[in-house]
């Protein structure tokens, strides 16, 4: 039993530090990797540190993911992993682009209405944060 538990965190240890270290990777591509890979796992904690992962880059590509996309960041089907990248965003100390990228997604009638009315409450709870 104690294996698979030490095998389990080994595992989880060696994601969690992969996804760090594509948060911190200046490359453009870090965020297409994370999108690929962390957002569309099966495993909850994976997509909620990638999600938070794309939050802390706070660039526009970035926080476009999590904010725009359907099944991923805020909405996620997991409420964990959709409470957990609004918090993050919520915690943003320079909420600017996040601002930006709200306001394109609420404005964009090609976005799904439900996705469009997550970023609406997103951007409200925001405002005032």
């Amino acid at each position: 039993m104690n294996i698979t538990i030490n095998k389990t965190t080994k595992t989880y240890n060696r994601v969690s530090d992969i996804i760090d270290s594509l948060t911190i990777n200046p490359n453009p591509d870090a965020v297409a990797v994370l999108e690929e890979i962390g957002t569309n796992s099966s495993i909850d904690e994976v997509r909620e540190m990638t999600a938070r992962a794309l939050v802390k880059r706070n660039e526009p590509t970035s926080l476009s993911v999590v904010i725009t996309q359907r099944g991923k960041g805020i909405n996620d089907m997991s409420t964990v992993v959709a409470m957990s990248t609004i918090n993050c965003l919520l915690s943003l100390e320079d909420k600017e682009e996040a601002m930006k990228v709200l306001e394109n997604t609420i404005s964009d009638e090609g976005i799904e209405e439900d996705v469009r009315e997550n970023a609406r409450s997103v951007k409200a709870l925001m405002a005032l944060s």
